[in-house]
């Protein structure tokens, strides 16, 4: 497949709680079309109501991209896909995607079929790293760690400028790395993960367990006082506003990951770890003491080769590496 100066290619990141969909052109420099919908709750059914949300965003995306360019429909090269993992990308097949209740699901095939383009799949953290590093916050990185926090904690690993994806496309799961081993459940099964600890949900749940065991916090009077209507962002704006509770949940959110972290510098040694996802917006209060944590646990020499940052690309990440992924297996 070869590309031309009017080609483009659409991005899919399918998430827990969002869908984001768009288009960009096959060289990278221009992008088209972004859309973001809520992904369809379990309680809605199966696996059908999403993908076919999925579909119609796409159909949407091309439509609107071909209407601002001018372009043809022969034009459009494919449709790139970041889901979660683990995956068998050989088959296009989601093996288990836990906040999804997925289980070895085909998504390559139903959307390829759907749309009448070729696809590709990838995992969705993998795509939102190749995107920070194709254009973001780790652009001209040769080793690169990323992290994206959401629903769900996810990692990609860039070595010596491509992505890695181990030998069964499991590489890279960091929310499922054991912090603890007698600790939190996690979503997977397991006890005591990284994505048990510092998800956004369990972020705002640690934030519930404090206020239920009597701690005084702003964080009641921003939700009505229904607990449950708590979320990480919630959190990170308290913290911002200098509530104890929420700054304290922020800073052991950041001995979490930092945590995680030493133990990927120790092992990749990487120049750059991009930190994506919502938790990005408690900034310095999450950021400091994270890379304080870091310091403390890593080798010397891997802090000192590594630049530990937010993402600089919001909303868009898994898109753009969706695209990027694309583009490095399909297009000579």
């Amino acid at each position: 497949m070869t590309t031309s100066a009017n080609s483009y290619i659409i991005g899919v990141d399918l998430g827990g709680t969002n869908i984001v969909v768009g288009a960009m052109s096959a060289d990278g420099v221009r992008q088209y079309a972004m859309h973001s919908t809520p992904t369809p709750p379990r309680s809605e059914g199966s696996s059908e109501r999403v993908v076919e949300r999925m579909i119609e965003m796409v159909e949407v995306t091309i439509a609107e991209t071909l209407k601002e360019t001018g372009a043809k429909r022969g034009d459009i090269l494919g449709v790139g896909i970041g889901a979660p993992g683990p995956l068998d990308r050989e088959n296009g097949v989601v093996i288990i995607a836990p906040n999804l209740g997925w289980h070895n699901l085909p998504l390559r095939s139903l959307i390829s079929d759907a749309v009448q383009l070729p696809c590709t799949l990838d995992n969705d953290a993998n795509c939102a790293t190749y995107g920070e590093w194709w254009v973001g916050a780790a652009r001209g990185a040769r080793n690169v760690v990323g992290i994206t926090i959401g629903t769900g904690i996810g990692g990609g690993l860039i070595i010596d400028g491509k992505l890695y994806h181990g030998s069964s496309d499991v590489a890279g799961e960091i929310g499922h790395m054991t912090i603890d081993q007698t600790g939190r459940r996690c979503g997977c099964g397991n006890y005591g993960c990284l994505e048990a600890y510092a998800s956004g949900p369990n972020i705002a749940e640690r934030a519930r367990e404090a206020l239920r065991s009597g701690d005084i916090s702003v964080l009641p009077s921003m939700v009505g006082g229904d607990l449950e209507r708590i979320s990480a962002a919630t959190v990170y704006e308290a913290a911002h506003k200098g509530d104890v509770v929420a700054r304290e949940v922020v800073r052991d959110t950041a001995k979490f990951l930092g945590v995680g972290l030493a133990n990927l510098l120790n092992v990749f040694n990487p120049d750059v770890v991009v930190v994506a996802g919502g938790v990005t917006q408690a900034g310095d209060a999450l950021f400091e003491p994270l890379r304080a944590e870091v310091r403390r646990r890593a080798f010397k020499p891997a802090v000192a080769a590594c630049r530990i940052v937010p993402g600089e690309l919001p909303g868009t990440a898994g898109v753009i590496g969706a695209v990027g992924t694309f583009r490095s297996q399909m297009i000579s």
